[in-house]
């Protein structure tokens, strides 16, 4: 159950804000000129200058003191403006001022994490055009779901690297399929590479890996020819981080949508290493999905209490095959995560601020299609408050820009994405994965400069 979102004493004095009139009306000049420059891409996606709008030309640190500890995550790079999980999508994410650049990382038969948003890679890539790879499209099952195409774990790295990118969602993002074919699969060494050089003048840039799938390439899933995949992307995410000298706890966050993935890091493989890595737990839908670690060790007679400890005592009636997110999003629950091995969690922001269907759907951006289909219900799921109470950060998931993602308030206002962020950072979130981090860096700017008071 969520709680609603207090308003402010009706009857209390404003303080005064900085920064002066003229000022605001700048703020508000540079949001109309994102929105602006957010359609552009739509119309001219061949024009990466005309994606950027001002407010990511200035100089965005990670640990800038201006920007009290806020950062912009870019959600598989600049994901709205390029094919997901590619060079160039991470290039732009950055010099649009992301802190953070997220690749989603997969393994490949050879043991090379890649960057994809899945081990399944018919939606991303051209593979289907390539018919000396038509023989390995097989059916497997992946986290207990039925998937029919070409995975990673049957390619070894070269062969990866004969395949181009293409736009994942077409329909809604037209205007990046201008940029299919042009770009290869990167892998993490490469992405690393790339945050180095795009690293300079003082800024760093930081990473923000998450481990795919790490119980099926380490015990469930199967190679073409039956045998074992048995890799351990936590494993091997350690072993890249200290190849390339990129170790910097600053600079990196390690996300995971599993529990043991992420506790075996902190208590075995990072101390192996002599690294200290910041990770965060995160959550899929807290009343429907389940961890499935949890479910196949449960299920599988895994010994529960080594890979999970005391974390088994804070949820009620333990961890089984039938334990949701939400059994593992309490108060006693987040407080044991901090204390053992957390640093933050990755809410999905439909369970941290709850929408409510808007029927019919409305015009919120006047090019004749009603896209906007969500209204905002005014509550805030306790979660949020328990996890900053906890001292966790917290850094919901996913902001896009297109309006069929957007929804309107309680009060019939549509909110852009840039409003969003807003609110997001008003309710605590230290951050956010965004798919147009231009807008998320304009958010925080518009976010830090109205919130000034005046001595």
């Amino acid at each position: 159950m969520g709680e609603p979102v207090s308003e402010p004493h009706k009857d209390r004095p404003m303080p005064a804000l900085r920064p002066a009139l003229t000022h605001f009306l700048a703020l508000a000049g540079l949001l109309l000129l994102g929105t602006a420059c957010t359609t552009a891409v739509a119309k001219d996606a061949a024009a990466p200058d005309a994606r950027t709008v001002s407010a990511a030309d200035h100089n965005h640190r990670p640990d800038h003191p201006g920007h009290q500890g806020l950062i912009v995550i870019g959600h598989r790079g600049a994901s709205g403006y390029r094919p997901e999980h590619t060079l160039e999508s991470y290039r732009l994410a950055i010099r649009q001022g992301a802190d953070f650049i997220e690749p989603d990382l997969v393994a490949t038969r050879d043991g090379v994490l890649v960057a994809r948003h899945e081990n399944e890679i018919s939606g991303t890539t051209d593979v289907a055009a390539h018919p000396e790879f038509a023989s390995r499209h097989t059916t497997k099952v992946v986290d207990g779901i039925t998937m029919t195409g070409w995975f990673t774990e049957d390619f070894t790295l070269a062969e990866l690297k004969t395949l181009r990118a293409k736009e994942r969602i077409p329909a809604i993002r037209p205007a990046n399929t201008r940029f299919d074919g042009m770009y290869t699969i990167p892998t993490l060494a490469e992405v690393i590479a790339l945050v180095k050089r795009e690293s300079r003048n003082g800024r760093k840039v930081g990473i923000y890996p998450e481990t795919k799938h790490p119980t099926y390439f380490a015990r469930e899933g199967r190679r073409l020819d039956g045998r074992s995949i048995a890799i351990s992307l936590g494993a091997k995410l350690v072993e890249t981080l200290v190849a390339e000298g990129f170790t910097d706890p600053k600079r990196i966050y390690v996300q995971s949508f599993e529990f043991g993935n992420l506790i075996e890091l902190k208590k075995a493989l990072m101390p192996a290493a002599g690294i200290d890595l910041p990770l965060v737990q995160l959550y899929d839908d807290l009343n429907d999905a389940r961890p499935y670690d949890v479910l196949y060790n449960a299920s599988h007679g895994g010994d529960m209490l080594a890979l999970y400890g005391g974390l088994i005592g804070q949820v009620e009636g333990g961890l089984t095959t039938a334990t949701r997110y939400g059994a593992l999003a309490t108060e006693p629950v987040l407080q044991w995560m901090k204390a053992n091995y957390a640093s933050g969690v990755g809410p999905w922001k439909g369970n941290l601020l709850p929408r409510q269907p808007l029927a019919p759907p409305i015009d919120a951006n006047g090019d004749a299609k009603a896209e906007l289909a969500g209204q905002g219900t005014a509550l805030v799921h306790p979660m949020l408050a328990w996890a900053l109470k906890a001292g966790l950060q917290v850094h919901p998931y996913t902001l896009r820009a297109e309006e069929t993602f957007l929804a309107q308030t309680q009060g019939g206002v549509a909110q852009s994405v840039v409003a969003e962020a807003m609110q997001l950072y008003g309710l605590g979130a230290q951050g956010f994965f965004i798919d147009q981090p231009d807008q998320g860096v304009l958010a925080r700017e518009m976010f830090l400069e109205l919130s000034r008071v005046e001595p």
